[in-house]
C-alpha cells in the first residue's frame, strides 16, 4: 500500500482535535458545574486565587486551566501566570443568559455518550431506547443547549416571521407546546405575551416537573400549565398556535402526530415547526454543523423514534422535503420556511 505521507499526517492531526475535543467536554461540565468560568470572568486570577474563590483544590484547577488555556477556551498570561476569559469567552462560557452559552451542549454530549454500550447493540438488533431511558445529563443538557437559541430568536425573528401569529399572541391566544421538555420555549413566550395561555405538552414525566419548577421560580405559575401527554393525544381543541421545537423528528409517528396538530388546531390556527438546520441531500450537509447533528441523531434521535409506534425514524437531519412530505400528508395545505438561522430551520404550517 502506497501511503502519502502528507495525507496521513494531515489526518492524523483531525484525529488529535478530535480526541482533544471529546476529553475537553468533561472539562467544560466541570468548569460549569464549579463555576470555575463565572468566577474567572470577574478579573484575572492565578490557579490558587481560583481555586481559593470557588474552594475547590488548587492542584485540579492549576490541571483544568492548563486544559483550557491549551484549547482556547481560557487566556493564559505568562507575564503574570494568570489566567482570564476575554469578552467573547466569558459572553459564551459564563454567562447564562447569553444567546451563545456553551456549556449545556457539552453536559448534552456527555450524557448521551452513556448509551454508546447500548446504542452499539442497537446496531446489530435494530432495537430503540426511549428518551426517557437516557442519563439525566442528557435531560439537563438537552434545555441548555436549546436555550440560548430560543431566547436569542424565538419572540425578536421566529414568531414575527409567521403569518399573524405575533398579533393574535399580543391579543390573547390558545397555545399548544408540544414536546416542551423542561419548558424553555414555553416560558419564553408567557413571558413574552402575557395575555395569552400556555399549556406545555410532553411525554416524560421528569420533564414536566422540572418545567413545572421552572415556571414557579421566574413567578409565572398563572399564565402557563404543563401536563405529561404524548404528541399524538394532547388534550385541546381550538388552539391558536401550535408549536414543537426539534422534537418532530424524533417522534415514532410524526404523520400521526401532525394529523392529531390539525385536528387541534382553530381553523386559522398555526402550526410552527423548529427543526435542526438540514439540507435536503446528504452532501450538502457534510459539515462541521452535520456532523453534530448526525452524531447527537445517532445516539438520541433515531434511537428514541425507533423505540416507538412506526418508528419512522427521520433523524436530526431530515430537511426541508421531508418534514413538507410529513406535514402535507397529515393535511395541511400550507406550508413554507419562515425563518433560519446557522442551526435552525422554522416552519410554518396552516390548515
Amino acid at each position: 500500500m502506497a501511503l502519502d505521507m502528507d495525507k496521513l499526517n494531515a489526518f492524523v492531526g483531525r484525529f488529535v482535535g478530535d480526541l482533544g475535543a471529546t476529553a475537553h467536554a468533561g472539562m467544560v461540565v466541570i468548569g460549569e458545574k464549579l463555576g470555575l468560568y463565572k468566577a474567572l470572568a470577574a478579573h484575572p486570577m492565578t490557579s490558587a486565587e481560583l481555586a481559593a474563590k470557588t474552594s475547590t483544590d488548587e492542584r485540579y484547577v492549576r490541571e483544568w486551566l492548563s486544559s483550557q488555556a491549551s484549547g482556547g477556551y481560557v487566556t493564559y498570561d505568562e507575564n503574570t501566570n494568570k489566567f482570564s476569559l476575554t469578552e467573547e469567552q466569558a459572553f459564551t462560557l459564563a454567562n447564562e443568559d447569553s444567546p451563545a452559552y456553551l456549556p449545556g451542549a457539552f453536559e448534552l454530549a456527555l450524557g448521551s455518550l452513556a448509551a454508546v454500550p447500548r446504542i452499539t447493540e442497537s446496531f446489530r438488533t435494530g432495537a430503540g431506547m426511549g428518551w426517557h431511558e437516557h442519563n439525566e445529563a442528557v435531560f439537563h443538557g438537552c434545555e441548555k443547549f436549546f436555550r440560548p437559541g430560543y431566547a436569542a430568536n424565538l419572540v425578536t425573528s421566529w414568531i414575527p416571521a409567521l403569518d399573524g401569529v405575533q398579533q393574535k399572541l399580543e391579543q390573547g391566544a390558545k397555545v399548544a407546546d408540544v414536546g416542551c421538555g423542561k419548558g424553555a420555549s414555553t416560558i419564553l413566550m408567557a413571558k413574552a405575551f402575557p395575555k395569552s395561555r400556555f399549556v406545555g405538552f410532553d411525554s416524560h414525566d421528569q420533564s414536566i416537573a422540572g418545567a413545572r419548577d421552572s415556571a414557579k421560580r421566574q413567578g409565572i405559575g398563572d399564565s402557563i400549565n404543563f401536563e405529561v401527554a404524548k404528541a399524538k393525544e394532547y388534550p385541546g381543541t381550538d388552539y391558536d398556535f401550535v408549536a414543537v421545537f426539534d422534537c418532530l423528528h424524533d417522534m415514532g409517528d410524526p404523520v400521526g402526530a401532525a394529523t392529531h396538530v390539525l385536528k387541534s388546531l382553530r381553523k386559522d390556527g398555526t402550526w410552527m415547526i423548529v427543526e435542526p438546520f438540514a439540507n435536503d441531500h446528504l452532501k450538502d450537509n457534510l459539515n462541521p454543523v452535520g456532523r453534530v447533528y448526525y452524531s447527537f441523531s445517532t445516539l438520541l434521535c433515531t434511537p428514541c423514534s425507533r423505540s416507538q409506534e412506526v418508528g419512522l425514524c427521520l433523524g436530526a437531519q431530515s430537511g426541508e422535503a421531508r418534514i413538507r412530505d410529513v406535514v402535507t400528508s397529515a393535511g395541511f395545505t400550507r406550508f413554507r420556511r419562515a425563518a433560519e438561522t446557522p442551526f435552525n430551520l422554522v416552519y410554518e404550517a396552516r390548515p
